[in-house]
């Protein structure tokens, strides 16, 4: 049988760390300035590359950072990092890169990765699909994995009608504001992984 408290546990947990509604003005920050069809599909691309992402770890996530002697705490600070490479970029407003290779730059990094399928959503899949008993189980999380992507789609896909509201000096706006929320995003990550360190030694 579907075991609904697995699949809620998880789903909730993903939906926090992944945070549809808080991905929103970082999205129309990274995809302004785009035709609406190129940002759909950065949304669609953005997700998938995210789905990819968590589904590997979720499959054999321990056993890839086991390979690599890479700690779960060396992964969030790392993340972290790129994060806040981005943020800066865009609370300076250096986002003057070339549109196509910034096309496909946006949708796998930081969108993809390490935003979406981030450090923490991806210890939680991998403990997750460990703690699964069974067939039922393993079922339940992974429709949790692919419900809460439905969902970071729904929300990033739609959230395009918010820039025909707030025209280009609200464009403005949402990108600083965004790099604001991005760069304490990213302190924090880097933070949790320098506290896990020192738990850890």
């Amino acid at each position: 049988m579907f075991e609904f408290a697995v699949f809620g546990s998880l789903f909730l947990t993903l939906f926090v760390i992944m945070d549809p509604p808080g991905i929103t003005p970082i999205f129309l920050a990274l995809t302004s300035g785009r035709p609406a069809k190129v940002q759909r599909r950065m949304a669609w691309q953005a997700v998938c590359v995210a789905f990819g992402v968590i589904a590997v770890f979720g499959i054999c996530g321990q056993q890839i950072l086991d390979y690599l002697h890479v700690s779960v705490p060396a992964l969030m600070i790392a993340g972290g990092l790129l994060l806040l490479l981005i943020a800066l970029d865009l609370l300076t407003g250096k986002t003057d890169e070339p549109k196509q290779t910034k096309d496909v730059n946006v949708a796998l990094v930081p969108l993809g990765m390490p935003l979406l399928a981030g450090p923490g959503a991806i210890v939680s899949v991998i403990l997750a699909v460990q703690k699964a008993d069974g067939f039922s189980g393993q079922v339940s999380v992974w429709a949790a994995i692919a419900a809460m992507h439905v969902v970071l789609w729904v929300t990033m896909r739609y959230s395009l009608v918010i820039i025909r509201v707030i025209k280009d000096g609200g464009v403005v706006l949402v990108t600083r504001l965004a790099g604001m929320m991005l760069s304490a995003i990213a302190v924090q990550q880097i933070i949790n992984g320098v506290l896990q360190v020192i738990h850890t030694s």
